[in-house]
């Protein structure tokens, strides 16, 4: 039996569209795993017919996963990023 993680946030993408880690191909991620964030804290970049969409954190507490590799697809509704909700 799978434990469950009642403490971790999903954050989903909003559209469909492109993900981007960084706000340039030369330029740092906005978080890498590990990170801690905070509600409005830029996670990543979907882009969708040209327009560059920013995904904000809606909760406070530390990136345990990122789902989707760099530069790829996603669709409305999958998961971007696991959050394990809290302070450090």
């Amino acid at each position: 039996e799978e434990a469950v993680e009642t403490d971790l946030h999903v954050v989903t993408s909003p559209i469909v569209g492109t993900f981007y880690r960084a706000p340039s191909p030369t330029a740092d991620p906005f978080v890498r795993e590990g990170d801690w964030v905070e509600p409005g804290t830029i996670l990543c970049i979907v882009e969708a017919m040209k327009i560059m969409n920013e995904i904000p954190s809606d909760v406070a507490g530390q990136v345990v996963k990122i789902h989707v590799e760099n530069a790829q697809p996603v669709e409305y509704g999958q998961p971007l990023f696991s959050i394990k909700v809290g302070r450090p």
